[in-house]
């Protein structure tokens, strides 16, 4: 029966632990700077904005529709299905979120950096190898001193731990600590391409809806156009108007049937763009061209809070703050270079030349082999490396910086568009009333002979631009509000 050897090696096996557990009472040390968040460089507050000329403060209405008393929202605390009520709108960001393939990319550097952090971390343990091996040499009779040809077997059994770098400065920890930040800051890149990805998929829907009213629109000024024409035809047959009247209604006519397909063409392009977005074919089209009033009052009923509010609800914002982390502890596994490496190999067997023979008393074997390298003269090396860390860290803190002060002008520029938007879309509806009541009266005026058709058709021209610009103005605010949404970190539940 064959029996395990007592291994006489109790000296190696408490060097062995005394350096392990030596080296992982150290390993908590570090050489990296102490991390000090730098200043928000912005004002402690957002600027507030004039009110309009006309209007008697900034927290006027529309003519013609009461105050909301909804209370403010949250932008971080509102999800988008409670901000977007729109149900097909709803169907279409949930599609985007599961078919992006920016998205997707993004959750995938996730699984790249996450796999990159376990690899560093797993320098800071030492690895445990378990060995079989066997060997078949022949040493010719010239080589040995009995003058015979000679074959030697060996069988060889043990564990081995292979150069453990015992970090009694920092260094892996560093490392760890830099593979860390860099994974945190792919996460919150992540978040943060959801919340771009919910806004782009929202302002894309909703160019889609104005275009598609605005192909209304056309289609219906081309048809009220061509009744106008018919009828001009009509008079001029009867000797009461000229050539020059119908061909100035013919050109009106088609003019307003170019606008039309141009329009549809564009609307076309518009849900391609939506469909790309969503990443796969969209959902039936409603019959609603755009959302109502008091959704885009609810949608513009954000409370912006405080600049240092960003910095919790923004995940650009934390992800530059993770790769400013992420350089600071650079430094530290670049200042650990100029000290003394010390690494330890050692392992523990048997050796026989039968393999029955392997773990008989007497074959054990054992290796301890510690080393200590220390940096002498390397050119410059280490220094330039630490010099490249610091600056990679100023870099960082810049970067850091300027996502702060552009996340702070994003908010800014939406609360200035909010402040105006509301009320041109005001003045807008009621430049369209003033032109669709001009143009009334003056076909009836044409229609008993006492207005000319070019009078109609100036009149008919002036509406249509109207109503043209009223769509893009409820456009704009629409899309407006939705960047303050996402400037302000909503999107993300």
């Amino acid at each position: 029966m064959t029996s395990f050897p007592a291994f006489n090696t109790p000296p190696l096996l408490r060097a062995v632990a005394a350096t392990l557990l030596l080296a992982g009472l150290v390993s908590g040390c570090s050489m990296a700077p102490a991390y000090q968040r730098p200043a928000a460089p912005v004002a402690d507050a957002f600027p507030t904005t004039p009110p309009a000329a006309g209007t008697a403060a900034s927290t006027a209405v529309p003519s013609g529709r009461a105050p909301s008393a909804q209370a403010p929202l949250t932008a971080a605390d509102t999800g988008w299905r409670t901000f977007f009520p729109d149900g097909r709108l709803q169907q279409i960001i949930a599609t985007a979120l599961d078919n992006n393939r920016d998205l997707r990319i993004a959750a995938l550097r996730i699984e790249e950096a996450r796999g990159a952090y376990r690899i560093q971390r797993a320098d800071r343990l030492p690895t445990l190898n378990a060995s079989l091996g066997a060997s078949r040499s022949r040493t010719p009779g010239f080589a040995n001193a009995g003058g015979e040809s000679q074959i030697v077997e060996r069988f060889d059994a043990g564990l081995a731990i292979p150069a453990f770098e015992l970090d009694f400065f920092g260094r892996v920890k560093s490392l760890s600590d830099s593979a860390l930040a860099n994974y945190l800051a792919t996460e919150e890149a992540r978040q943060a391409a959801q919340i771009s990805l919910v806004a782009e998929v929202a302002k894309a829907y909703y160019t889609e809806r104005a275009l598609a009213e605005q192909q209304a629109l056309a289609e219906r000024t081309y048809e009220a156009r061509k009744r106008t024409f018919e009828l001009t035809r009509q008079r001029v047959e009867g000797g009461a108007s000229s050539r020059l009247d119908l061909r100035s209604n013919e050109q009106q006519m088609e003019t307003a049937r170019a606008s039309a397909l141009a329009v549809a063409r564009q609307r076309a392009q518009a849900a391609n763009a939506l469909t790309l977005l969503a990443g796969q074919a969209l959902p039936p089209a409603s019959d609603s061209l755009a959302q109502p009033d008091a959704q885009a009052d609810a949608m513009a009923n954000l409370t912006a809070g405080l600049p240092s509010d960003l910095l919790a609800n923004r995940p650009d914002i934390r992800a530059a703050e993770q790769r400013l982390k992420a350089a600071n502890a650079n430094i530290g596994a670049a200042r650990a270079a100029f000290f003394p490496r010390i690494t330890l190999t050692s392992s523990i067997g048997s050796a026989s030349r039968e393999f029955n023979g392997l773990f008989d008393s007497g074959s054990d074997t054992w290796n301890f082999a510690p080393q200590l390298v220390l940096p002498i003269f390397d050119t410059g090396r280490n220094l330039a490396n630490l010099d490249v860390s610091h600056a990679r860290k100023n870099i960082a803190v810049a970067d850091y910086e300027k996502t702060i002060q552009q996340a702070f002008r994003e908010v800014a520029d939406a609360l200035a568009a909010r402040n105006y938007l509301g009320e041109q879309v005001a003045a807008q509806r009621a430049v369209q009333d003033a032109q669709a009541e001009r143009l009334r009266l003056l076909q009836l005026r044409f229609e008993n002979g006492v207005a000319s058709s070019l009078d109609v058709l100036d009149a008919q021209r002036e509406l249509f631009s109207a109503e043209q610009a009223l769509v893009q103005a409820r456009l704009l605010r629409t899309s407006s509000a939705i960047d303050l949404y996402r400037a302000l970190g909503g999107g993300l539940k």
